[in-house]
C-alpha cells in the first residue's frame, strides 16, 4: 500500500490526492490544525476518490482514537506508541467487545443505524479497523520485540524524523539513524508483521520496498512543494 499524509485542511485536497492514485490518505491531526468536523468532510471526500481514509490521532487517547473512527476513518494512526502496554491499549480503544472497549453509537461509521444491525457493524469494524503504531523513539526500539509480540497491530510504522530527535541529532541523516531504521524495519518484517516507514524520496522508497515494506508513505504537499521548485528551476535557471 502507498498512501500520503495531508496535515492542511482541506477536503478537495484530499479528493484530489485520492483521485491521484493513492491507496490511503492520512488525515494528520497531529501535526496539522484539522479539528474533528474538517477531518469527516476530508474522509468523506476521500471515499468519494475511492482511497482509504485514515486519521493520525494526537496522541493514544480514548476520545480522540473514538471520534477518528466514528466520523468514518478506516483506522488510526497512533503516536509514541513506546511499551507493549500502550500497544494493548491502542489495541482494546480501536475495537469493539470482546476484542477492546470502543464506545458504541448509531454515529456515521455505522450508517447512523439505519443500514444493518448494529452487531454486525460491530463485528465487520473489528475486522477492518486498522490499528497503525507509531515507532518514534529509542524506547520503542528497545522494546520492539515486546511490542510485536501484541495481538491485534496491523502495521509497525518507523518515523525516522522523529527517531532523530530522540537520539540527539534532531533533522540529521545521520548513518546511525538509518542502521536503526534499517534494522527495525528487518526485525518487523522478519517477525511477519508489516512495516510501515514515510519517504518522499522515491530512491529510497523503492529500497524500502525491496526490503519487504508492505505500507508506504509519503508527504502530498512535499511532493508538490519539490514539482513546484523543480519547475520554477528549470525555468529560471
Amino acid at each position: 500500500m502507498i498512501g500520503s499524509f495531508l496535515y492542511i485542511s482541506s477536503a478537495k485536497l484530499a479528493e484530489i490526492v485520492g483521485f491521484s492514485g493513492f491507496d490511503f490518505i492520512v488525515i494528520d491531526q497531529e501535526h496539522g490544525p484539522i479539528d474533528i468536523e474538517s477531518a469527516e468532510e476530508m474522509v468523506r471526500a476521500c471515499e468519494l476518490a475511492g482511497t482509504t481514509p485514515l486519521v493520525r490521532v494526537g496522541k493514544l487517547d480514548s476520545h480522540s482514537i473514538l471520534q477518528a473512527l466514528d466520523i468514518g476513518g478506516m483506522g488510526v494512526h497512533i503516536p509514541s506508541v513506546n511499551t507493549a502496554d500502550q500497544a494493548r491499549e491502542a489495541v482494546r480503544l480501536c475495537k469493539y467487545a470482546p476484542l477492546g472497549h470502543r464506545g458504541l453509537a448509531g454515529v456515521r461509521a455505522a450508517d447512523y443505524g439505519l443500514r444493518g444491525s448494529l452487531a454486525d457493524y460491530c463485528n465487520r469494524a473489528n475486522a477492518q479497523t486498522m490499528v497503525v503504531i507509531h515507532l518514534e523513539e529509542m524506547e520503542a526500539i528497545f522494546n520492539l520485540d515486546d511490542l510485536l509480540a501484541v495481538e491485534g497491530i496491523d502495521v509497525y510504522y518507523l518515523g525516522p524524523t522523529d527517531l532523530s530527535n530522540s537520539i540527539g541529532r534532531p533533522g540529521s541523516k545521520d548513518p546511525q539513524l538509518s542502521t536503526i531504521v534499517d534494522d527495525a524495519l528487518r526485525k518487523i518484517i522478519q517477525a511477519g508483521k508489516i512495516a510501515g516507514i514515510i519517504t518522499n524520496d522515491p530512491e529510497a522508497a523503492r529500497s524500502y520496498l525491496g526490503m519487504g515494506v508492505r505500507y508506504l508513505a509519503t508527504h502530498a504537499v512535499g511532493l508538490m512543494a519539490t514539482a513546484s521548485k523543480t519547475f520554477l528551476s528549470t525555468l529560471k535557471g
